[in-house]
């Protein structure tokens, strides 16, 4: 019995020692496998990596070409007076974007409460515009600019309140509700000065540039 159990415990040390040869043998071969494997996750997290930033940057170039080439068919058709009221508020908001503005949104519509354009100024201060799309021999009254007044600073929060449009004048009532309001009115020859940057834009005017211009 006692050399039974003997021979038990040498082949049993003999096994731990076979085993402990081989963990030393195959152990740096192992770490070198996982290394290796290691490697090429990291390789190919990389590579998906890399893939992924580049199609971000071709979307947000392909969207910036896109809304560039927009921006400059409605500033043509603004110059040919050939805009839907839609397209003159889009028109709007490339000028915004062609002078500096960010955050420039096109919110016009059934519910839009007098903003037609949000954006935000070069010196941080937020521009709210509405947009008239009007026949050039039109003027614009009193009651669209009161209607707007009643909206720009206290709903949406205008450090700048302006009316934008296409007919060739304001009428008095409206330009001297306009300038108690602080609001400033940009019409027919400003419109277009401001277009050839012959003029400034509105964040740039005062509510009472208008005066000067019509007495």
């Amino acid at each position: 019995m006692g050399r039974r159990r003997g021979r038990r415990g040498s082949n049993t040390v003999g096994l731990l020692i076979m085993a402990g040869a081989a963990a030393l043998v195959l152990a740096p071969r192992a770490i070198h496998a996982a290394a290796a494997a290691a490697h090429v996750l990291i390789a190919a997290g990389v590579c998906l990596l890399a893939v992924a930033v580049l199609a971000v940057i071709l979307r947000v170039g392909y969207r910036l070409r896109a809304r560039a080439r927009e921006d400059a068919r409605v500033l043509v058709a603004l110059r040919q007076n050939a805009l839907t009221p839609r397209e003159f508020e889009d028109a709007l908001a490339a000028l915004c974007r062609r002078d500096g503005c960010t955050d420039v949104r096109v919110v016009g519509g059934a519910r839009d409460l007098g903003a037609d354009v949000i954006a935000t100024a070069p010196d941080g201060r937020r521009i709210v515009l509405q947009a008239k799309r009007y026949r050039s021999d039109r003027t614009v009254g009193s009651q669209d600019v009161q209607r707007f007044g009643g909206t720009a600073h206290t709903i949406h929060g205008a450090d700048v309140a302006a009316v934008v449009t296409t007919a060739h004048a304001f009428t008095a009532q409206a330009r001297a509700y306009a300038e108690q309001a602080g609001i400033r009115l940009v019409a027919g020859k400003d419109l277009a000065a401001w277009d050839t940057r012959t003029g400034p834009p509105p964040w740039k005017r005062s509510s009472r540039d208008h005066r000067a211009r019509h007495g």
